[in-house]
């Protein structure tokens, strides 16, 4: 309820009874009051990206659910823009955010809390917010309705509360529908793919008949011109067997990599058994080797904000920087070539990982866990979660040439591969899933739609 509306009601002079009824039913509406304070850090009239920080305050006599409320922040235009979340006291895990349209070329960018509550007395303190455009060019925020280059927090009537659907604080401009106007979400289709990598060899015709492509292209990533080879994939018992090489000349380095044909994959749970390797089959030790199992979206252009990345990185000898063996979980926005601007976040182990690991990806609900024998090994959202499509992809490439004399080569492996689309499987269920799948004799199932 507006908070002026006992003002209007006054104004009116409506009739005693009507008034006596209206005072019966204020409590319950005073029960859950609110009050908003904004200020920006970034209060230029023309800026690469808005940053305003909010403090809800509850005024009233009853504990809030979060879960209940919405904040709405004004702009005017029509671009595409990306919300991320800085900092806040109440988690940034905790804090979404998504851009709805108005009409007459205007838009509001809705703040929602996943958890958490807020008793009477007690504010939120710091929600360091942030949005800018999916291009990464500067914008005119001096134009926006709830824009004000205040630098110390006050109470702010342009931005808006709204509290179990109702308005409970602010002025709001533009069209108003519901605070929540999405309909029930679409579970959306549904479907497996399991691969026990049953094949003869890269050569084998089921591999393209059942979507799987063995990389020949030449290109990124890796050592510029390496050879990307077919022949040094192979299926010894069953498992997917990734045999990269090099001596220590760029003509003489071969990488390998096997890829989904279709870009059908996005929302649900990845999971593969994988096999990383610290020391080479055979030749000195020593390269700056990157062996994966990953998800990816192609970049149409610098900075596409529809790019898309989701990695298991292992680097058994280091590289860009790290002296040892270290594993990363890295979820990616986009990035530009020339020069050099990676937008990701990416959460890092320090250790050996040489042997067979569970490795397991859920991406639900605006976040992506990351899971290393059924381990949480990172948490990642906000900005990085993916917006289309991915390829799913195992490859081993090399980061650059240490100069070693003799040929040297690394082996990484994979025992299966699983997709389930749009549901969050546990990895304890996705292993039991795999063995159920096995003792029923299935090598190979793919129920995911095509694009």
């Amino acid at each position: 309820m507006s908070r002026n509306f006992g003002k209007r009601l006054v104004s009116l002079a409506l009739p005693a009874v009507l008034i006596a009824v209206t005072l019966i039913a204020s409590p319950a509406a005073a029960a859950q009051a609110v009050r908003l304070q904004y200020r920006t850090s970034a209060p230029g009239a023309t800026t690469a990206q808005a940053e305003p920080w909010l403090r809800l305050f509850n005024t009233g006599t009853t504990t809030i659910p979060l879960s209940q409320v919405k904040i709405r922040y004004y702009l005017t235009g029509t671009e595409t823009y990306r919300f991320a979340c800085s900092w806040a006291v109440a988690g940034c895990s905790t804090i979404t955010g998504r851009f709805a349209p108005q009409e007459g070329g205007k838009q509001y960018l809705e703040v929602g809390f996943t958890s958490g509550s807020l008793s009477p007395g007690q504010n939120t303190s710091d929600m360091q917010l942030r949005f800018y455009r999916a291009d990464w060019q500067s914008f005119q925020q001096s134009d926006d309705y709830s824009y004000g280059p205040n630098t110390s927090y006050a109470d702010w009537d342009k931005v808006t509360v709204h509290v179990d659907g109702r308005l409970a604080w602010g002025t709001p401009t533009g069209t108003e529908p519901d605070p929540d106007p999405d309909p029930d979400p679409d579970p959306g289709a549904t479907g497996e793919l399991f691969d026990d990598f049953t094949y003869t060899s890269s050569t084998d015709p089921r591999l393209a008949q059942r979507g799987w492509t063995v990389r020949s292209a030449s290109g990124g990533p890796g050592v510029p011109g390496a050879t990307w080879s077919p022949s040094a994939v192979s299926f010894p018992g069953g498992l997917l067997t990734l045999d990269s090489s090099t001596n220590g000349t760029a003509g003489g380095t071969v990488q390998t990599e096997l890829s989904t044909a279709q870009r059908k994959f996005r929302e649900g749970t990845y999971a593969a058994r994988v096999r990383f390797s610290d020391a080479p089959t055979s030749g000195p030790d020593g390269e700056h080797v990157v062996q994966t199992f990953f998800t990816i979206t192609p970049l149409r252009y610098d900075l596409d904000p529809d790019y898309g990345e989701l990695d298991f990185e292992y680097l058994p000898n280091g590289g860009w920087g790290e002296p040892s063996n270290i594993l990363y979980a890295t979820s990616w926005e986009t990035y530009r070539n020339d020069p050099w601007l990676a937008v990701n976040t990416h959460t890092e182990e320090r250790t050996s990982f040489a042997g067979w690991h569970d490795l397991v990806i859920q991406v639900s609900g605006g976040r992506i866990k990351y899971y290393v024998d059924g381990r949480l090994f990172a948490d990642h959202g906000g900005d990085h979660y993916p917006e289309t499509p991915m390829w799913i992809m195992f490859n081993q490439w090399f980061i650059d040439l240490q100069g070693a004399s003799g040929t040297r080569t690394y082996r990484q492996q994979a025992d299966y591969v699983y997709f389930s689309a749009n549901e969050v499987v546990a990895p304890a269920t996705v292993t039991s899933r795999i063995a159920a799948l096995r003792t029923a004799g299935t090598a190979f199932k793919d129920t995911v739609p095509n694009p």
